[in-house]
């Protein structure tokens, strides 16, 4: 799942294997049928999936409304991933065209299901209250684990305790549609390498040294997107 970064080197972009049809975990690409592309199952996949319909028990914003309409991450999700694929077929109709990607079968609406797909899954992972749910987790986590090095010493590495000192949904989402969601199999949910790299907002790990960090700049080095478990995953 390993693609090129569009910042540092947007003319070197190889469409061809971007849009690649291979999904996580399976090493044979599956037959094209009934007019469904590999993207649009992807869509499909997470519409019918249990973690996506847990985000209803969710709110998107905790509040007192005055009616009985209440705003769940279900519904927000439903509704980015409407104009995620609105903007994904609009940019991917450029690129079509500036590529001459129709050449390969390629389309508009295959960007526009990507983004679709990421949008959808994009909340999966978040625990209930936002952000303030993940600090909950991160002072749970911090408190526990502090108590037990004094009797029971380091049990976990640096990286593991930076992935829970800072507890980040879009990471747990990450380890939930490709491991959780569908234990038994493989890569999980085995969606394709681009829904997952669409998904994956923050590309990279928690423990970075600060040294490294200095050179870049942007919302993308104040974040994580996986746990040290899943970085294999990213490098594929």
């Amino acid at each position: 799942m390993h693609t090129p970064s569009i910042a540092n080197n947007p003319t070197s972009m190889d469409w061809k294997t971007l849009l690649t049809p291979k999904r996580l975990g399976k090493e044979k690409l599956e037959d094209f049928q009934f007019g469904r592309t590999p993207f649009h199952r992807d869509y499909d996949r997470l519409v019918f999936s249990s973690p996506f319909r847990r985000l209803k028990d969710k709110t998107q914003v905790f509040s007192l409304p005055t009616n009985d309409y209440i705003r769940t991450r279900l519904i927000h999700s439903l509704e980015v991933s409407c104009v995620g694929r609105s903007l994904g077929r609009m940019v991917g109709s450029e690129i079509v065209q500036k590529y001459q990607l129709d050449q390969y079968g390629f389309s508009a609406s295959d960007f526009g299901d990507i983004v679709a797909a990421a949008c959808l899954a994009h909340d999966i992972g978040n625990p209930p209250f936002g952000h303030s749910g993940e600090d909950a987790i991160s002072t749970g986590f911090q408190s526990w684990y502090s108590s037990y090095k004094t009797t029971g010493g380091e049990i976990l590495s640096k990286i593991q305790q930076a992935d829970l000192n800072a507890f980040e949904g879009n990471a747990q989402g990450f380890r939930v549609i490709t491991k959780l969601e569908m234990p038994h199999r493989k890569g999980g949910m085995q969606l394709t390498c681009p829904t997952l790299a669409a998904f994956t907002k923050y590309p990279r790990e928690s423990l970075i040294p600060e040294h490294v960090l200095n050179g870049y700049s942007g919302i993308s080095i104040k974040k994580y997107g996986f746990f040290k478990q899943k970085k294999n995953y990213l490098l594929r």
